[in-house]
């Protein structure tokens, strides 16, 4: 096993370890809710963004107990935006990570619910930190802001009004979506860690936390028309039957594997700027680039 897949791991063992602590509490009725809420925070996947959060931490020497409340959070809100991106109103996609989806596993309502449970549970992690002081009030204010209406979920809104014009799309109207349907939910954990750790490097991180979302959003419109079913778990081809805004669609194939290369290039340009052990985050960047699922 390579350095980056044995730290990979231990992040994601450090991760996983702290949300059992949290579902082995997580008691309520109907039971249906908690069992939904608990079928999306476990259905797998590569949980990036906490493990993002525990390096950036490690990087600036901030404790992983300070930084593991604000992961999981930012992971309850990740898997609520799934849930309901996956409903018949939205995406209309019936599997997510080779699983049916939690409106095929638990019906539409119920899937509804258990999202609006993830997010709630999430601002209930957020309140009790943000009772600890100044800066755990900030990183709550910051998780708020990208997760919200100028955040992810305005990214939503504007990804479902463009695929539904028929003009022809620009790269400001590309940008917008990458930047906040996707990028904000990386780039939080990248500069949460930055204020907790008294706002080292703010700058160049959150300069990174943007570049490494747009770049995570480029290899996944990639991977839309070069992936598998087996690979990545859920439906391939979408984007363009639903004619969704994407760097394939902007640029060719082609010409979107060149951009993400540059933008991989930029990742780890910023990164020289950054004291401390930054070799996890540039292998990081190459795994976001390469990967196939």
């Amino acid at each position: 096993m390579s350095s980056f897949n044995l730290r990979y791991q231990n992040y994601l063992s450090t991760f996983e370890e702290y949300l059992k602590g949290y579902l082995d509490k997580l008691n309520t009725r109907p039971t249906v809710l908690g069992e939904s809420m608990k079928y999306s925070l476990m259905n797998g996947g590569k949980r990036i963004r906490p493990v993002l959060a525990l390096a950036v931490a490690d990087t600036l020497s901030l404790d992983k107990a300070e930084i593991l409340p604000f992961a999981l959070a930012l992971e309850m809100i990740h898997a609520y935006s799934l849930v309901h991106d996956d409903l018949p109103a939205m995406d209309k996609d019936d599997f997510r990570r080779g699983k049916p989806s939690c409106h095929k596993a638990f019906g539409e309502a119920n899937a509804i619910l258990a999202g609006d449970g993830l997010l709630n549970e999430a601002y209930a992690l957020c309140f009790q930190e943000s009772m600890k002081g100044e800066k755990y009030a900030l990183a709550s204010k910051v998780l708020n802001e990208c997760a919200g209406v100028y955040g992810m979920i305005a990214g939503q809104s504007a990804d479902m009004q463009f695929s539904q014009s028929e003009k022809e799309i620009t790269e400001d109207e590309l940008s917008y979506i990458y930047e906040h349907k996707t990028g904000k939910l990386l780039l939080a954990p990248v500069v949460i860690a930055g204020i907790l750790s008294g706002d080292k490097y703010y700058l160049s991180l959150e300069r990174f936390g943007k570049l490494l979302g747009r770049l995570f959003q480029m290899t996944d419109d990639i991977l839309d028309v070069t992936g598998s079913f087996d690979e990545l778990g859920k439906s391939i081809g979408k984007d363009e039957v639903e004619n969704k805004l994407t760097c394939v669609r902007l640029y060719g194939l082609e010409g979107a594997k060149i951009r993400a290369d540059m933008c991989a290039s930029d990742c780890h340009a910023v990164l020289e700027g950054v004291e401390g052990d930054t070799s996890f985050l540039h292998d990081l960047v190459d795994f976001v680039r390469t990967r196939s699922k």
